[in-house]
C-alpha cells in the first residue's frame, strides 16, 4: 500500500506540474492527491481509530499554517486596499529594472530574517505587483523574491520553521546559527541575483498606472504602519507566549479589524464596505489556500506511512557522508515539505552523536531552508507567490529552478569551505 501512495503522490505532482495542458486547476489536483493518499492509508490495514487520530493530528499542524496564510494575506490585502503600498513605491525613485531587482531582493532577504519567509513573500510579491506592469518582469522578480525569502529565513531562528524546529529541539543555538549561516545564506541569494541581473541591464520601467484613491493619505499611512507593525509583532508574540504563529496573526488581524471599524466609522456605507475586512477576505486567493491544504495532506500521508523516515534512513546507509546527506535532504525538501524531513532527521540523529551546534545541524538548517526554492511548490513562500501571481509550475522550473540550484550549491560550497578553514 505504501507503493500505491507513492504512485498517487507522483501522479498528483505531475498533474500539478502540467496544470495548463490538462486544463485542471492545481488546487483540484492537490486536493484529490491528499484525499486519495489518506484513503490508501485508511485501507492499508491500520486501525481505523489510529488512522483518524493520525489525520486529525496532522490536520492541526496543517490548519495552523493555513490560518496563518489566511491572516497574513488578509492583512496585506487590507494594506493594498487602502493604497498603503503606494507610500512605499513612491519612495522608489529609480527607473532601472536592475536596480529595482537589487532593492527588492535585498529588502526581501533581510525582512525575511526578522519576519518569516511566508509573510515576507506575500508582502514583497504584492509590493512588486504595484510597481511593475509587465507580467513577464513580475515573474522574474517574484522568482528572486522566493529565493531571497527562503535564504533570509534559513540563518535566523525566527525566519524559517525548520530553523525554529532545530532551535527549539536544542540542535542549534540562536547566535551560532546566525554566525555560521549568514554568509552562506547571502550567497544562496547573491549568486542567482548576479546571474539574473544582466537580463535587465539598460532596461527601464514605468510604474503601473495608479488606481483611483480609495482613501486619504492619512488612512493609508495609518493602515500601512499598523499592518506592518502587527506583522512584525507576530514573531515577538510567539517568543513571549510560546503560542504557534497563527495565533499571533489572528490577534494581528483582530486588532486591525477594530482599528478599521474606528477609522471608517463616519464614512458612507458603500465606501466603508469596500475598505472592510469582509471585502478583503473576498479578494484573497482561496484556491491557493486549498492547493496548500491538498499538498500538505498528501505529504502528511507519506509521513504517516513512515516513508520519509525510511527515506532518511536509506540515505544514511547509502551515502554515509553527512555533507551529501544534508544536501540530498535539502533537494528533497523541494518535492516534499521540509518540516517532516527535518523532524525525521531529528529522530534519526541524537544529540549524543551530533551535539548542539554540530556542523551537520547547521547544514541541515541551510539546505532544508533554501532547497525548497528549486521547485515553486517546495516552500510556503513559493506556494503563496504562485497563488498571488498565478505563476506556471513549468515556467518556474524552466527559468528559476536552475538559478535557485546554483545559489543552493554555492551556499553549501562556502559552508564546507568555511568549516574546513576554521577547523582545518
Amino acid at each position: 500500500m505504501a507503493i500505491l501512495v507513492i504512485i498517487i503522490f507522483i501522479l498528483g505532482y505531475l498533474a500539478i506540474a502540467f496544470e495548463h495542458p490538462l486544463k485542471l486547476n492545481k488546487a483540484a489536483s492537490a486536493l484529490l492527491t491528499g484525499v486519495f493518499c489518506w484513503t490508501a492509508y485508511m485501507l492499508s490495514g491500520v486501525e481505523k481509530d489510529e488512522a483518524v487520530g493520525q489525520l486529525m493530528h496532522h490536520l492541526g499542524d496543517i490548519a495552523s499554517i493555513l490560518f496563518f496564510l489566511l491572516g497574513a494575506m488578509t492583512i496585506v490585502e487590507l494594506i493594498d486596499g487602502h493604497n498603503g503600498f503606494s507610500l512605499i513605491t513612491d519612495q522608489i525613485k529609480t527607473r532601472s529594472k536592475v536596480k529595482l531587482l537589487w532593492i527588492i531582493t535585498i529588502l526581501t532577504f533581510f525582512i525575511s530574517s526578522v519576519l518569516d519567509n511566508l509573510t515576507t513573500a506575500i508582502v514583497m510579491t504584492s509590493l512588486t505587483a504595484k510597481i511593475l506592469s509587465h507580467k513577464e518582469d513580475r515573474l522574474w522578480f517574484v522568482g528572486m523574491i522566493i529565493i531571497a525569502a527562503n535564504a533570509g529565513g534559513a540563518f535566523s531562528p525566527l525566519g524559517d520553521v525548520t530553523t525554529t524546529m532545530l532551535w527549539i529541539g536544542g540542535q542549534i543555538s540562536a547566535v551560532n546559527i546566525i554566525l555560521q549561516l549568514f554568509i552562506p545564506s547571502i550567497l544562496v541569494c547573491l549568486v542567482p541575483l548576479l546571474i539574473l541581473s544582466p537580463r535587465f541591464r539598460k532596461e527601464s520601467f514605468e510604474f503601473k498606472k495608479k488606481e483611483e484613491n480609495k482613501g486619504d493619505q492619512k488612512d493609508s499611512r495609518i493602515i500601512l504602519l499598523a499592518g506592518l507593525s502587527l506583522l512584525l509583532f507576530v514573531p515577538v508574540f510567539k517568543m513571549v507566549t510560546h503560542l504557534p504563529p497563527f495565533m499571533g496573526i489572528l490577534l494581528a488581524l483582530g486588532l486591525l479589524w477594530i482599528l478599521l471599524a474606528i477609522l471608517h466609522e463616519s464614512k458612507p456605507p458603500e465606501q466603508k464596505s469596500k475598505l472592510s475586512v469582509t471585502h478583503a477576505l473576498e479578494r484573497i486567493d482561496t484556491p491557493s489556500i486549498l492547493f496548500f491544504l491538498g499538498i500538505l495532506l498528501a505529504v502528511s500521508a507519506l509521513e504517516s506511512f513512515h516513508i520519509l523516515k525510511l527515506l532518511a534512513t536509506f540515505l544514511d546507509q547509502m551515502l554515509g557522508n553527512n555533507y551529501v546527506i544534508a544536501t540530498v535532504l535539502g533537494l528533497l525538501s523541494a518535492i516534499v515539505d521540509n518540516v517532516p524531513l527535518v523532524a525525521a532527521a531529528q529522530g534519526m540523529y541524537d544529540l549524543v552523536s551530533f551535539p548542539t551546534d554540530h556542523y551537520f545541524w547547521e547544514l541541515i538548517a541551510l539546505t532544508t531552508g533554501t532547497g525548497g526554492s528549486v521547485i515553486i511548490i517546495g516552500s510556503a513562500a513559493g506556494v503563496a507567490a504562485m497563488g498571488i501571481e498565478k505563476i506556471d509550475f513549468m515556467w518556474y522550473l524552466k527559468n528559476i529552478s536552475w538559478l535557485a540550484l546554483a545559489g543552493f550549491l554555492a551556499g553549501i560550497g562556502f559552508f564546507i569551505l568555511q568549516r574546513n578553514l576554521i577547523h582545518g
